[in-house]
């Protein structure tokens, strides 16, 4: 455990680069060899526009990531978060404690607000106008929800008063689960369900983009499971009918040209059965 807190205490961004084209690449390689559903669409074109927006969260948070640095090192500093209230306990548990708190509030949280409040939904959207989820679907945000997420984030490093080893270890988990996740593969069932009892399985993940309620209200969580079990947003549904995308832009020129994703925030909202 010390091993893995002193990597991340110091890890360089040239790595974390690295994990997140890693992932991209060996998901990629897999759904492409066992693809749960057998796309008909321009696999190029479609990952382009996904890393595109992928590129663009990286270039936020690497703008803003002083404020988490300032964030963590206050917390420490005054000991203040519910980290540093906690009674000494083993650091596995400390660093697992930790982790599902900033996923709780970094995560879960902001997930289940912008799927609640009408204008962060306009930003959220643009994740759930894809038609075609597979792995590079992952970090699909709009530069505006990038922007709210990193606000949660920071939030959230106040509230648990994590320190940045924890934030990073955090982070990085977080990119190979929502890559994981996404990813257009299919495991046996078995397997799958197994899995969704402590992380966010493909199958679990790939009902919350499901195009109609309830399911696209559910399954809120990115690496644990456990937050969508205990608040009651936890749903499954046969993955044969899962239909992706979202009923107010269901045409490619909506969906699948980036100049009109980016421009949706601030297109008049349009009415739907979905929101």
């Amino acid at each position: 455990m010390n091993t893995i807190i002193a990597y991340f205490s110091t890890i360089p961004s040239s790595h974390r680069s690295l994990i997140l084209v890693a992932g991209i690449t060996i998901f990629w390689l897999i759904e492409n060899a066992f693809p749960l559903f057998n796309f008909t669409y321009k696999k190029w074109h479609h990952a382009s526009i996904n890393i595109f927006l992928t590129f663009t969260t990286i270039v936020v948070n690497f703008c803003l990531a002083f404020i988490l640095l300032k964030a963590a090192d206050w917390t420490i500093a005054t000991h203040f978060g519910i980290l540093q209230w906690l009674p000494q306990m083993p650091l596995w548990l400390y660093a697992l404690v930790g982790l599902l708190l900033l996923d709780l509030i970094g995560a879960y949280l902001v997930h289940l607000v912008e799927h609640k409040t009408k204008f962060l939904w306009r930003f959220h959207l643009i994740h759930h106008t894809d038609t075609w989820i597979d792995t590079t679907t992952a970090n699909r945000h709009h530069p505006g929800e990038s922007v709210i997420r990193f606000v949660f984030t920071t939030l959230g490093v106040l509230i648990v008063g994590s320190p940045m080893w924890m934030i990073f270890l955090y982070q990085t988990l977080s990119v190979v689960a929502t890559q994981f996740n996404h990813a257009n593969i299919s495991l046996p069932k078995k397997v799958d369900t197994i899995l969704s009892y402590f992380i966010v399985s493909p199958d679990m993940h790939k009902v919350h983009h499901h195009h109609v309620l309830p399911y696209t209200d559910s399954n809120y969580g990115n690496i644990f499971s456990v937050w969508d079990r205990l608040f009651g947003t936890f749903m499954t549904l046969p993955k044969e009918e899962i239909i992706y995308g979202i009923d107010t832009h269901t045409k490619p020129e909506e969906h699948n040209q980036l100049k009109n994703l980016l421009k949706i925030p601030f297109q008049k909202p349009r009415s739907t059965k979905n929101k």
